[in-house]
């Protein structure tokens, strides 16, 4: 899960993406919307190129979908969708954990690398701390699994919602707190197994944060 953006330069069609997600996400997009792409490429100051490369993006994420000779228009969202997606980040991130410790063997460094991010969590509920806390954690672990697969396909995945994970969802840092808490236990433990339950938990845990503010939103079709 990003729950912060990476301290990296972005390019504009991450920038053009991020932005369409966040007009979605205020609902000024709803479903069944074209998304206004000259509108898009004006606001950000840039071309339409990187605008239509954040739309493909935005299409293989399941936002939108582009329709030939008449544009992009905003999908429907759908709660298990939603949970879905969670679910997936989980699982990715479970394999990740065993990989890393099937790799770290007896050493316990990913262990020590861990516990030494928890510590900078502390016990406020800054949503800027979790999320920098958050964004090591789980890079340690891909980076610990050193295989390029995880990290395509982590790369490939991107968060529901725009921006700071914990600033917009409710309830989410108690839950983060504890899953990192439970996975580096698992991990100076060296069980993979239980690092990956842990994840899957508390992925689980956030996607039904996220259905609820959806839902409080009236993101969700009516039946």
């Amino acid at each position: 899960m990003t729950s912060t953006e990476p301290l990296v330069r972005r390019s504009s069609g991450d920038h053009a993406a991020t932005y369409i997600k966040r007009l979605i996400f205020d609902q000024h997009l709803r479903p069944g919307d074209r998304v206004p792409q000259d509108e898009v490429a004006q606001a950000l100051g840039i071309s339409r190129i990187p605008v239509r490369e954040a739309l493909i993006a935005l299409e293989r994420e399941g936002w939108i979908t582009i329709e030939m000779h008449r544009g992009a228009f905003v999908n429907d969202f759908d709660e298990q969708a939603v949970r879905d997606h969670y679910s997936l980040f989980g699982l990715v991130y479970g394999f990740a954990a065993r990989r890393a410790l099937a790799r770290d063997g007896s050493t316990g460094e990913l262990a020590a690398v861990l516990d030494a991010i928890l510590r900078q969590l502390g016990k406020d509920d800054d949503p800027a701390q979790a999320g920098h806390v958050a964004l090591a954690f789980h890079d340690a672990v891909v980076h610990a699994a050193r295989s390029p697969r995880i990290q395509t396909i982590m790369g490939a995945m991107s968060g529901l919602i725009p921006g700071n994970f914990f600033a917009v969802v409710p309830g989410s840092i108690p839950i983060e707190r504890q899953g990192l808490t439970a996975i580096a236990k698992a991990v100076r433990k060296g069980n993979g197994d239980a690092a990956a339950k842990e994840y899957e938990k508390m992925m689980r845990a956030h996607g039904d944060l996220v259905v609820e503010l959806f839902e409080s939103r009236g993101f969700f079709a009516t039946p």
